[in-house]
């Protein structure tokens, strides 16, 4: 093992930080041996606070609308391949009806930025859900939106909010984006969340085009400095309909690697082994449990759907991905050690 990088993952599991430059090295030295010794350090201070626990959410995609136009993203409002769909909220309701009676306490609901759910019409669902459901949890991805109406949606109920931060480099960002997206609102609206009180989900891609260890430096001092509750990050894995088509993939192995030093800077986090895990391997959910990892998103998405929410392309969305398979991937994850919870996680995060 690079002696250096050994030193530092030391010192981050320790410490739970590293410098700004210190973080660079040890992205740049992640090879096999450093991250077996990550991976054994994650497990180490993910098993006090949580055992062998991994939890489920169940995953409502419920627009595949958007009004932005990511370089990256299969769903990009010039992407005029993409097949759009946009579930009524009875259908909303009707699938969190179904994911509760499967056992699930936690319900994320996510589309694209579409501006048919106004704040009346994402507040009334959020409203009728905890109604129906008052025992659960009710997370938001639905992008970026004002102060306002985040204060709305947090009145109406919502107990959790994922909003990716992308990068922590204001000059990647505006590769990845187009001119009207701002890097300074998308932090902003992070700052927001965390004022109204939401449990915040920040998050990145790893191996996206033009990234360098210096840029995911960055992203792990930003989680460092913002403590997340939780943190969403999965391998960059390029859409045909989109400029970025031919890009290469980013790995699993760097993926992993980072999930583990992520779970080091913050031992009590909820960490998703991400769809985009098990769409690069078939074996990915599990080992980012092993990596540190405790979170899994089964679809509760209708059938009919699952397969137009295509952020990126061979994006899994039958099999274990499905709600309806919950039993096979409990024995899934049982196999590799772990007991599936379908509460609502960990109850220090309302």
């Amino acid at each position: 093992m690079d002696t250096k990088a050994g030193e530092l993952v030391h010192k981050l599991a320790g410490e739970h930080g590293l410098a700004l430059d210190e973080y660079e090295y040890l992205v740049d030295h992640l090879d096999e041996e450093v991250r077996a010794h990550l991976a054994a350090l994650a497990r180490e201070a993910r098993e006090p606070i949580y055992g062998h626990d991994v939890f489920v959410r169940g995953l409502i995609e419920f627009s595949s609308y958007c009004k932005n136009d990511c370089l990256y993203c299969g769903i990009r409002a010039s992407n005029t391949g993409c097949e759009r769909y946009r579930l009524t909220p009875e259908q909303i309701l009707s699938c969190a009806d179904m994911g509760y009676e499967l056992g699930f306490r936690t319900f994320v609901l996510q589309s694209g930025e579409d501006r048919h759910f106004t704040d009346e019409l994402l507040c009334s669902i959020v409203r009728a859900l905890k109604e129906a459901h008052p025992d659960c949890a009710v997370t938001l991805s639905v992008g970026e939106r004002s102060y306002e109406s985040y204060a709305r949606l947090r009145e109406a109920g919502a107990d959790r909010y994922l909003l990716r931060h992308e990068t922590a480099n204001p000059e990647h960002y505006a590769r990845l984006h187009p001119a009207g997206m701002s890097w300074e609102h998308r932090m902003q609206c992070l700052r927001d969340l965390r004022e109204l009180g939401y449990a915040v989900g920040a998050g990145f891609m790893v191996g996206s085009p033009f990234q360098t260890p210096a840029d995911l430096a960055r992203d792990l001092a930003f989680i460092q400095e913002f403590q997340p509750e939780m943190c969403g990050i999965g391998p960059f894995v390029p859409h045909h309909a989109t400029p970025f088509a031919d890009e290469p993939a980013g790995t699993l192995e760097q993926t992993l690697g980072l999930l583990s030093i992520i779970r080091l800077i913050k031992p009590g986090i909820l960490l998703p082994a991400t769809t985009a895990l098990g769409t690069i391997d078939p074996r990915g959910r599990e080992l980012g449990m092993e990596a540190g990892a405790n979170v899994v998103m089964p679809n509760l998405s209708p059938g009919d759907v699952r397969s137009k929410y295509l952020l990126y392309d061979n994006k899994t969305s039958t099999g274990d991905e499905a709600a309806e398979s919950l039993r096979s991937l409990k024995r899934h994850l049982a196999r590799a050690g772990y007991n599936v919870v379908t509460d609502r996680g960990d109850p220090r995060i309302s």
